[in-house]
């Protein structure tokens, strides 16, 4: 695919995502969501856009945390690429950029989660190298 840009979303301009970050989050009303999404970005957040002719066809968040067993670590979230552009290399093109951007600011892993149902992704970050470290946990108050 040609004209592809990956690049950093300025914050003001962070709800550009929304209608493919509802694509995962489709259970979540508009309004929390707009609202979870304008206060991550005043946390170690920042998201990454993939454009195809200006168009947003594809993001992923990153969260940017030092952790004891593995060091300064990025952390992919809400990864999505729009249904009409998947199965292209577009994943892992959005994810090379995702390592360079990591490597050049200093960060020297990344880890993520990925829903247990979600069993395409599982197979796409093993072929990227990703290791199984353990199970993630939620309790909700």
């Amino acid at each position: 695919m040609e004209n592809i840009e990956i690049k950093l979303i300025e914050t003001k301009n962070i709800l550009s995502i929304f209608p493919l970050l509802k694509e995962l989050n489709s259970t979540t009303s508009d309004t929390i969501l707009k609202q979870r999404l304008l206060e991550m970005t005043t946390q170690h957040y920042k998201c990454v856009g993939m454009y195809l002719n200006n168009e947003l066809i594809g993001i992923s968040g990153l969260w940017f945390l030092t952790r004891h067993y593995c060091g300064r670590t990025v952390e992919p979230d809400h990864v999505v690429i729009n249904f009409k552009h998947r199965n292209k290399g577009l994943g892992k093109k959005l994810f090379e950029w995702i390592y360079n951007y990591a490597q050049s600011i200093g960060y020297e892993a990344t880890e993520l989660n990925t829903y247990i149902e979600n069993v395409k992704s599982h197979k796409f970050y093993e072929n990227e190298g990703f290791k199984k470290l353990g199970y993630h946990y939620l309790k909700k108050f």
